[in-house]
C-alpha cells in the first residue's frame, strides 16, 4: 500500500525558492568567475601549459553527461515524479528514483571508461586538432581525471532531481558553490609540481564534494535504494520514452560547444580560451536569472498541470515570463555596455579579445535566458520531441553560419560569438510561435501591453548605460578593483536605477513588487520599534 504524505513542494512558492536559488545563483557564479580568473591568471592561454587543454579537456565529459543523463535528470524525469508526489505516493516515487539511478549508473560507467581509453583519439581527431605534444598531453590527461565526473554528475542529478520535486532546493543550490571552490584551491595545491593537469584532479575531488552534499539532502525524505529496475512500470516506461528525444536535445547542445572549440582551435593558439572565457562571462546572467528561476517554477509548473488547472499553469509561466524578460533585457543591457570593464577587471591577461567576444555575447544572454523557461513550457506538458526538432535546426544553423562567419578572412573569433548569439535567439522565437500557435489563450492582449511597455523601458536603459558610458570612459591605465569595480558599479547602478524608475513609471507590476519588497525591508524595522 502506497506511503501517503502531504507535498512538501505546497508548503514553498515560487517567489521564495527563486530567492533561494538567485542568491546560492549569484555567489556560485561569482566564485566560478573567480576560479575563471585564477585558471587565467595563473596559467598561460598560449604556450605548451596553455590554457586550452583545461577548456578544451571538458567538452567530452559534458557531452556525455548531458546527452545522457542530463535529459532524464529533470524534464523526462520530474514530471512523473509530481504526478507521484500529487497521489501521496512516496514509496512509488523513490521505486521510480531508484529504478532510473541503477540504469544511469550502468549507461554512465560505461561512458566513463571509453572517456578513460579512448581520450587521446577523442581529443586529437574531434575536439582539438593540431594540438602540440605537450598540449595534446595536457589535455587527455585532464580529460581522464574528468571520466569519472559523468557517472558522479548523474548520481547528484537523480537525487537533486527527486528532491526538488519534494520541495528541497537547498542541498541543490550549495552544491555548485563546493566544485568550484575545489577547484580553485587545486590551482594553488598543484600550480608548482604537476601545472595544468591538477586542474583536472581538482574538478574530479570537487565532483565527489558534490555527491556529498547532495547526498545529504535525502535526510528525512524516506529515501532508500532498490537494486531493481522497474522495466514493466508504466511510470518508469514513460520516462524512458522521454528521455531520448530529450537526451538528443541536450546532447546537441553540447555538439555546438564541440563545434565552437574546433573553430577557436582552427584561429589559432588561445583562441579556445579565449572564447570559454567569454561564454563563461555571458552564462552567469543566464545562470542567475534563467536557470535559478526556471528550477523554481518547474516543479510548481509540474503541479499545476498534474493538478488538472491548466488555466492556472497559464497564468503561472506567463507571470514568470514577463518578470524574467523584464530582468533579462536590462542585464544584456548593462553587459554590453560595461564588456570592457568587465573584462579587464576579470582577465587581467588577453581581456580585449575576451570583450570583444563577450559584446556579441550579449544578445545571447536575452536569448538563452528566456530559453530556459520557454523550454520548460513543453517540458511540463511532457513535450521532448519538439525542442529537439528546433535544436537539430539550431545545430545545423550554428555550423553553417559558423563556417562562413569565423573564417580569418571574415570576422575570425567574433563569427563564434556572432554566430552563438544568433542561433540562441532563431530558438526562443521558434519555441514561441508554437506555443502561440498551441495554445492561443497564453499571450493575451494583456500581455502583449506589458510587453511593450518593457521594450519602450529598455529603451530608456540603453540610453542610460550610453551616457554613463561617456561620462566614465575606460581608459587605457584603468586598473584595479578601485577604478574598474567603481566604474562598473556605478554604470551598474544607474542603469538598474532608471530601468526600475522608468518601469513604476509605466505602472509594470514588476516594478511594483521590486518597490513593495524593497518597502518591507526598509520600513519593518521601524514598526517593530514602536
Amino acid at each position: 500500500m502506497a506511503t501517503q504524505i502531504k507535498p512538501r513542494t505546497r508548503r514553498i512558492s515560487v517567489g521564495n525558492t527563486a530567492f533561494l536559488l538567485v542568491s546560492t545563483a549569484f555567489f556560485g557564479q561569482l566564485l566560478g568567475l573567480v576560479r575563471t580568473k585564477l585558471v587565467n591568471a595563473n596559467f598561460p592561454a598560449t604556450g605548451p601549459g596553455s590554457t586550452d587543454s583545461y577548456f578544451a579537456a571538458f567538452n567530452i565529459p559534458d557531452f556525455f553527461f548531458f546527452t545522457l543523463a542530463a535529459g532524464a535528470l529533470g524534464v523526462a524525469f520530474m514530471p512523473v515524479l509530481a504526478d507521484r508526489l500529487n497521489r501521496g505516493d512516496r514509496k512509488g516515487m523513490w521505486e521510480l528514483s531508484t529504478s532510473l539511478l541503477n540504469l544511469l549508473l550502468i549507461i554512465m560507467a560505461t561512458v566513463s571508461f571509453i572517456i578513460f581509453v579512448f581520450a587521446e583519439p577523442l581529443v586529437h581527431y574531434i575536439i582539438s586538432p593540431n594540438l602540440s605534444p605537450q598540449q595534446l598531453h595536457n589535455t587527455v590527461t585532464i580529460m581522464r581525471f574528468l571520466a569519472l565526473n559523468p557517472l558522479l554528475f548523474t548520481i547528484s542529478g537523480v537525487l537533486t532531481a527527486t528532491q526538488q520535486t519534494m520541495g528541497r532546493f537547498f542541498f541543490y543550490a550549495m552544491s555548485p558553490l563546493v566544485y568550484n571552490a575545489t577547484i580553485i584551491a587545486s590551482i594553488y595545491i598543484f600550480k608548482h609540481n604537476i601545472g595544468i593537469i591538477g586542474l583536472g584532479i581538482g574538478a574530479l575531488i570537487g565532483a565527489l564534494l558534490q555527491l556529498a552534499i547532495v547526498s545529504l539532502g535525502l535526510f528525512n525524505t524516506g529515501f532508500y535504494w532498490s537494486r531493481k529496475i522497474l522495466w514493466r512500470n508504466s511510470d518508469f516506461q514513460t520516462i524512458l520514452k522521454q528521455l531520448p528525444p530529450r537526451s538528443l536535445d541536450q546532447g546537441i547542445d553540447q555538439v555546438e560547444s564541440i563545434v565552437q572549440t574546433h573553430f577557436a582551435r582552427r584561429l589559432g593558439t588561445g583562441y579556445i580560451s579565449y572564447y570559454n572565457n567569454a561564454y563563461t562571462l555571458s552564462t552567469a546572467p543566464t545562470f542567475l536569472i534563467g536557470t535559478a528561476i526556471s528550477t523554481a517554477a518547474f516543479p510548481h509548473m509540474n503541479n499545476r498541470l498534474s493538478q488538472g488547472r491548466p488555466d492556472l499553469f497559464r497564468k503561472e509561466f506567463s507571470r514568470i515570463l514577463l518578470g524574467m524578460i523584464w530582468v533579462a533585457a536590462p542585464v544584456a543591457i548593462v553587459s554590453y555596455f560595461i564588456r570592457g570593464y568587465l573584462a579587464r577587471l576579470i582577465f587581467s591577461q588577453n581581456s580585449p579579445q575576451i570583450a570583444i567576444i563577450f559584446g556579441f555575447l550579449t544578445l545571447s544572454i536575452f536569448a538563452t535566458t528566456i530559453y530556459t523557461l520557454i523550454s520548460r513550457w513543453f517540458y511540463s506538458q511532457k513535450d521532448t520531441i519538439t525542442p529537439l526538432l528546433v535544436s537539430i535546426f539550431a545545430v545545423l544553423l550554428d555550423i553553417t553560419l559558423v563556417s562562413i562567419l569565423a573564417r580569418p578572412s571574415t570576422y575570425g573569433m567574433s563569427g563564434l560569438a556572432i554566430t552563438q548569439s544568433i542561433v540562441a535567439m532563431s530558438e526562443v522565437i521558434i519555441l514561441s510561435v508554437i506555443m502561440v500557435i498551441r495554445d492561443r489563450k497564453l499571450f493575451d492582449f494583456e500581455f502583449a501591453r506589458s510587453i511593450g511597455r518593457i521594450i519602450s523601458v529598455t529603451g530608456f536603459s540603453a540610453a542610460a548605460g550610453f551616457i554613463m558610458v561617456q561620462l566614465l570612459p575606460l581608459g587605457i591605465n584603468d586598473r584595479g578593483i578601485i577604478t574598474l569595480g567603481g566604474k562598473l558599479a556605478l554604470i551598474f547602478v544607474v542603469v538598474v536605477s532608471v530601468h526600475l524608475a522608468i518601469s513604476a513609471l509605466f505602472g509594470l507590476d514588476e516594478a511594483r513588487v521590486v518597490f513593495r519588497r524593497l518597502r518591507k525591508i526598509v520600513l519593518q524595522p521601524i514598526k517593530e520599534e514602536f
